[in-house]
């Protein structure tokens, strides 16, 4: 990995892993890369009992943050929040010394139940998924961090017989290569309604 390579922190949360029929193939499709560090938070913390030291180092190494979950009413799953509530903390990673994550790039990769028509004011959930996700944003905006668009798949469900997954698992690895490439324009994505809705925009060539 070269010293300008930009390295990716995948933290993934999924309490029901068993039942996963995109979230996990999404999070094995994340490995094998030299810059990115895969980590499956319900395995390493089956308990909730957060090593607050060792996740801090883990984004202090990194320099993409990537939250990978299922959409759970409307937000994260619990213990992704409590990674949140107990790592997030102050003189870390916000106030007047808590400047470890400025300038580092942060984005979701998420999968809803509903279809992308019903992510919407006169859908049936009322609401984008980027104004579901503003806590995240607001959360990037006080530590720091820029915001990106999410990487997302609606209609999670029905992918499967839909035979959407294959294409969804290619696209996330791309973007993952752009990123090694540095060939992934933030500041496009920042402004986009999901990721992977203008990847030909998005990643330069």
């Amino acid at each position: 990995m070269s010293a300008s390579q930009k390295k990716v922190l995948i933290l993934f949360a999924h309490p029901s892993q068993n039942r996963s029929e995109i979230n996990v193939p999404l999070f094995n499709a994340s490995k094998g890369f030299d810059h990115v560090t895969t980590v499956d938070l319900y395995a390493e913390y089956p308990n909730f009992r957060i090593d607050i030291d060792k996740e801090q180092q883990r984004l202090r190494d990194h320099d993409v943050i990537v939250f990978m979950f299922p959409l759970y009413w409307y937000s994260t799953p619990s213990l992704l929040k409590e990674w949140q509530d107990l790592v997030l903390e102050y003189g870390f990673a916000y106030g007047s010394e808590g400047k470890e994550l400025i300038g580092k790039k942060f984005f979701c990769a998420l999968t809803a139940g509903g279809s992308e028509s019903s992510y919407r004011k006169e859908g049936f959930n009322h609401f984008t998924i980027r104004q579901l996700l503003q806590p995240l944003e607001q959360m990037a905006e006080l530590t720091g961090m820029e915001f990106l668009a999410p990487f997302a798949l609606f209609g999670a469900g029905t992918a499967t017989e839909e035979q959407r997954i294959t294409k969804h698992l290619q696209n996330w690895r791309r973007v993952l290569i752009a990123i090694a490439e540095n060939k992934l324009d933030y500041d496009v994505a920042s402004k986009l309604s999901k990721l992977n809705h203008s990847l030909d925009i998005v990643i330069t060539e």
